[in-house]
């Protein structure tokens, strides 16, 4: 049987104007920005997606909300239902919601908590991200573990894309060893070390709000991160949710496992079409299409329907 998995972009695809066109269009995109504003207060975070200004959106506080409120609205407007989710870092949070395990005024507060914590746990300046292009995964992973300081490969994104972090110098220096050994390194502009041991102060701080959470079981599969399998309990979704902000991303795990479980069709519902350049280095067969703009609902509702 055909299955259609729903997967979620995370924190990175941030722009400003982001769900504007959709809010003008969609009654059932602009009453998620309008729920997204009466949940988080003053000032409102809609206004801050259609018209910035950049520099306050970027703010990991910010960029949560507004990525998962964006991604909502999407999938609001489409309307159609899948058979397994899954989201990159923070997109599990949109997986989620996608899945029933979170109400969406629920989820909108977390993540904006999710961020604060996650800002304060290691000051501007002191941590650092990158991404590498190429190389053994071998190698990369003993050029980290034999550098001095904290430096971890954290995002498992695709044959030939992984993403280290830690301290700033130690990510310098593992750096320069990961060139030696052929492959490119990019630095990226984060504000913080994401899914490092460094962020286990932060995990620590949004255990109790994850505890107070209202969560049910998910209505359908969601793969997660941390463990590349699907959570069925509200239970287990917590525990992964908690877990996941100190501990790496394993996204082409992800995406095998929903593969090696029947998925047919991808549908990248958010912001940018990251995920869906990621599916296709793991498997260029299985089609991913995106829905980002009201110009793409009526697409991928035809593609959806055809697995049906």
């Amino acid at each position: 049987m055909a299955k259609v998995a729903f997967v979620f972009p995370g924190q990175g695809s941030q722009k400003v104007g982001m769900g504007k066109a959709l809010a003008d269009e969609s009654e059932a995109g602009r009453a998620v920005f309008a729920a997204a504003d009466a949940a988080l207060g003053d000032p409102p975070l809609s206004r801050l997606c259609f018209e910035g200004p950049d520099e306050t959106l970027q703010l990991t506080a910010n960029a949560q909300p507004a990525i998962l409120t964006t991604s909502i609205a999407l999938l609001r407007a489409l309307d159609e239902r899948c058979d397994a989710a899954a989201g990159h870092s923070l997109g599990e949070y949109s997986a989620h919601v996608a899945a029933g395990t979170l109400a969406f005024e629920e989820a909108v507060r977390l993540v904006r908590r999710r961020g604060q914590h996650m800002q304060q746990a290691v000051p501007v300046g002191q941590g650092a991200m990158a991404a590498v292009l190429g190389g053994e995964l071998s190698a990369i992973e003993r050029a980290c573990a034999e550098t001095e300081g904290v430096v971890e490969p954290v995002n498992y994104n695709c044959p030939g894309q992984l993403v280290i972090a830690g301290e700033r110098a130690a990510v310098e220096r593992a750096s320069e060893r990961i060139k030696q050994e052929g492959a490119k390194v990019r630095p990226l502009p984060v504000s913080a070390p994401f899914h490092c041991r460094l962020m286990q102060p932060a995990e620590e701080r949004f255990r109790p709000d994850l505890e107070r959470a209202n969560l049910r079981d998910p209505g359908l599969p969601v793969y997660v991160n941390v463990d590349a399998v699907p959570v069925r309990t509200a239970a287990a979704a917590r525990d992964a949710l908690v877990r996941q902000i100190s501990r790496p991303v394993r996204w082409e795990q992800s995406i095998r496992k929903l593969l090696e479980d029947g998925v047919t069709l991808f549908v990248e519902i958010g912001v940018g079409k990251a995920l869906a350049g990621m599916i296709k280095r793991i498997d260029k067969a299985t089609p991913c299409i995106g829905v980002e703009a009201p110009a793409d609902l009526a697409v991928a509702r035809e593609a959806i329907r055809a697995q049906r």
